[in-house]
């Protein structure tokens, strides 16, 4: 079967490279247009500012809907990085948008840091820290100066970095913790863990903290700063991803595992971006390490790729698969094998990547150009699930479609 599916793929992506060599490029670079203008002309809100915080699958907006640090976030950061390829004024006026929304209304002026939503009008909604979406913020912010240099991103990217530091981390063990109150009093984190009491620290977490350091570092490239990034590494290296190949969810204080699920979407995103800060960070020693960890994860990963249609599952937990197909896992599949085949030249993992576009253009895009939130077990579009909302942004989307026009020369 595995063979089949391989040799199917590879007759795949030899057919689109056989018409032209810029095939793929140009259908990303025509999707990436259709991603933006969708936010565009579907995500504005125009009475009360800001973006909505739900677009059902109709992209019709619910007027009421809270509005999420992670969406907004999001939102800035993907039309910060679009400018910087495709200088179009009406990206930066989006990015303006999103983060004097942000800078106004989420920023908490007493304490410092974001909370995690606001009412549709802009009041505070749910107060308390979030380290992952605070994570978010400082990763926009930091892009966001890249095209402004306005020194307010800057110096809030910075504040965040630094509260992270003396509030969140684990002076111990190494790590950050999930979840606190407005004053930064730690509580039980009910988002990412789901209030796990022994579930303390987060893959999910840390990976989008090491992230968002490396932006910072872009723009900041402080001594410190380095050294706290080649220390996340270690902990992905050493206590994540002990097995050189899949990631472990969740963790006790000390780094005990606590999750026997594997998130293949995570293992591939994990796979090109843990190797892309160790490059930002130009450390040759985890460049090397990093390299051939990419490859392994990609390896591994096939395990989630269903050889039907190209498409990766959701995860695998104790013998279960779970056969839904989010919007993200296929973005990140994307990216991630093609980052495979340039790291090998071997076209199995070109294949794999050509397979999940496949996958996208059959049965995620749709005609108003955001792609659905996925695929159920019936194979059937999740469709109450909407095309935006406190999870959904245009980042994973929009951030593989730039990343696949910057791989391909």
């Amino acid at each position: 079967m595995k063979i089949f599916k391989i040799l199917i793929l590879l007759l795949v992506a030899q057919s689109i490279f056989a018409q032209n060599p810029k095939t793929f490029k140009k259908e990303v670079q025509s999707e990436l247009k259709a991603i933006l203008n969708y936010w565009e002309k579907y995500s504005l809100d125009t009475e009360k500012g800001g973006f909505y915080g739900a677009v059902d699958a109709n992209n019709v907006p619910n007027v009421q809907a809270d509005k999420g640090l992670i969406l907004n976030s999001r939102i800035l950061w993907t039309y910060s990085a679009a400018y910087q390829m495709d200088p179009k004024p009406g990206y930066k006026k989006l990015a303006d948008r999103a983060f004097n929304y942000l800078n106004t209304y989420f920023w908490d002026t007493k304490n410092k840091g974001a909370f995690w939503s606001v009412k549709s009008d802009g009041t505070p909604s749910d107060t308390h820290k979030q380290v992952y979406a605070e994570g978010f913020m400082l990763y926009a912010f930091a892009e966001y100066y890249k095209i402004s240099k306005n020194p307010q991103a800057l110096e809030k990217a910075k504040s965040i970095y630094q509260i992270l530091q003396t509030k969140c981390k684990d002076l111990k063990n190494g790590g950050y913790y999930e979840a606190y109150n407005e004053a930064w009093v730690p509580i039980e984190d009910k988002t990412i863990t789901e209030g796990k009491v022994d579930q303390k620290k987060s893959m999910n977490t840390h990976l989008h903290l090491i992230e968002a350091f490396g932006n910072l570092y872009q723009v900041y490239p402080d001594k410190k700063l380095k050294a706290e990034i080649e220390n996340m590494l270690s902990i992905f290296y050493e206590k994540i991803i002990a097995n050189g190949k899949t990631q472990t969810l969740f963790f006790t204080d000390d780094w005990s595992p606590r999750s026997e699920a594997v998130s293949f979407g995570h293992d591939i995103e994990s796979a090109w971006l843990l190797l892309e800060t160790a490059e930002t960070i130009k450390n040759p020693t985890w460049i090397k390490k990093m390299k051939i960890l990419a490859i392994h994860m990609a390896i591994e990963a096939e395990k989630g790729i269903d050889p039907t249609d190209g498409g990766m599952w959701n995860e695998k937990n104790k013998g279960h698969m779970n056969t839904q197909k989010h919007w993200w896992p296929q973005a990140e599949a994307m990216v991630g094998y093609y980052n495979a085949y340039q790291l090998t030249g071997n076209k199995k993992f070109l294949a794999l990547s050509l397979g999940s576009w496949s996958f996208i253009k059959a049965k995620l895009k749709s005609t108003s150009g955001e792609w659905l939130w996925g695929i159920d077990e019936k194979q059937e579009p999740m469709i109450r699930n909407g095309k935006i909302g406190p999870w959904k942004g245009p980042y994973h989307n929009g951030r593989a479609c730039m990343e696949i026009l910057k791989r391909i020369r």
